[in-house]
């Protein structure tokens, strides 16, 4: 007679085999689903590698090569760094760009500002006024909206009509020194400012940020400072402006980088040669010619590096100074 010499299967260890079971199920289960997830991010990962961390580190190498994109590389060093430094268009590229964002990123930001601040109230018929200060923004970066403001600013544009007709167009001559029927745009001292003025009235995105942070302001602190005797312009400088630097130094900081990567009103303007006298000269537009029209990728690669240091210079100079004027929560000191 045979007999079971296994030992008896107490409830310890059945309950022990289904947690095993249990244990393996779930892993099971996070295995399909991490594979799901890869399934799902296979694509954006490929082009990740492919479409920009690729591209990214073969400037870095071209910049440091003579390439003309139709023969094969060859290695020159620090040539075309060094060549930037005695190329006359280049540094008059610098320099209008550096104007363009020092004068038309902080303006753009104030108009912003002083209708986000108008808008704030809930008047009547307040959504369409908000939607037509915004609408800008959606159409200024567009090609179309650059021919049109180069119509405008034309010799027979809209603004020197209105001009003719205010009997303006002697006042504007003794002031700013255009003749009546001149081109603005064709003027050399005056081109880039009309670029400016389009960078300028495409506020709708910052004024968007700042109605949100206006709503969050509590509307009893503003109530006791009126009570209190302050005025208007009081309360905002004391109470809406310190509660809202985080997102002014927000919009400064965005409007800072989209500003230096301005290209297309530039190229629409002065059909991609960035005159007259390269006074709409970005730094876009040339390293875009440079690259395209000259054919010279090395040094075009040695451009974008050195903007992207210039980008990288100038955040980092920004986040050093905001602790001396960007407030968060109960840092706001009301006086």
């Amino acid at each position: 007679m045979l007999t079971d010499t296994r030992p008896p299967v107490t409830a310890t260890g059945a309950e022990d085999a289904e947690h095993a079971l249990r244990a393996k199920r779930v892993r099971r289960a996070r295995r399909r689903a991490n594979r799901a997830v890869f399934l799902f991010l296979g694509p954006w990962f490929f082009g990740l590698a492919a479409f920009t961390a690729g591209p990214i580190i073969a400037s870095l190498y071209f910049s440091f090569t003579d390439y003309n994109l139709l023969g094969s590389p060859s290695w020159s060093g620090l040539d075309n760094y060094a060549g930037l430094l005695d190329d006359v268009h280049y540094r008059n590229a610098l320099r209008v760009t550096f104007i363009y964002v020092v004068v038309s990123v902080p303006l753009s930001t104030a108009a912003a500002l002083l209708v986000a601040v108008m808008l704030s109230g809930n008047r009547r018929g307040i959504g369409l006024y908000r939607a037509t200060y915004y609408l800008p923004s959606l159409l200024g970066g567009s090609v179309a909206i650059a021919v049109l403001w180069r119509q405008i600013f034309g010799a027979d544009g809209l603004v020197n009509q209105l001009l003719a007709l205010s009997r303006l167009d002697g006042l504007i001559e003794a002031v700013f020194g255009v003749e009546p029927g001149t081109s603005w745009i064709g003027n050399p001292d005056h081109a880039l400012n009309t670029l400016i003025i389009l960078h300028i009235w495409q506020f709708g995105a910052p004024m968007v940020i700042f109605l949100a942070g206006i709503k969050q302001i509590p509307a009893d602190l503003i109530e006791s400072a009126a009570v209190d005797g302050a005025s208007r312009v009081q309360r905002f400088f004391r109470i809406t402006l310190p509660l809202l630097s985080p997102l002014v130094f927000f919009n400064l900081v965005l409007g800072m980088i989209g500003a230096f990567k301005a290209f297309t009103p530039a190229y629409v303007v002065s059909n991609g040669r960035g005159g007259p006298a390269d006074s709409t000269l970005f730094y876009t537009l040339h390293l875009y010619a440079t690259a395209f029209r000259f054919r010279d990728m090395g040094a075009a690669s040695a451009m974008a590096w050195i903007m992207l240091a210039v980008i990288a210079i100038f955040t980092a100079g920004m986040f050093l100074t905001a602790r001396y004027w960007v407030y968060y929560g109960d840092q706001v000191k009301l006086r």
